[in-house]
């Protein structure tokens, strides 16, 4: 059961740093940087692409934070019962 827990999150670790990085496309070459005096279907693209980006990055943050954390805790949990066997 601990074997199954930690490749989960392993998983989640995984999937949040792809999920960062796919954010980290959207926020930088997906929007770039806005042309100096653009018109306003420009201005709109940029704004939804970098509004996309915010989120993929935060979200992608959180999963990763969400299984190290998980994955520090099975470890904990794991040498203890090793230590009470």
């Amino acid at each position: 059961m601990i074997k199954f827990l930690k490749n989960l999150f392993n998983g989640f670790i995984i999937a949040g740093i792809i999920i960062f990085l796919i954010g980290v496309d959207y926020w930088m070459f997906r929007a770039g940087l806005p042309y100096q005096d653009p018109p306003m279907d420009l201005q709109i693209q940029y704004a939804i692409d970098q509004g996309i980006g915010d989120t993929l990055m935060s979200v992608g943050f959180e999963v990763g934070i969400i299984g190290v954390v998980s994955r520090i805790v099975t470890a904990i949990v794991s040498r203890r019962k090793v230590k009470q066997a």
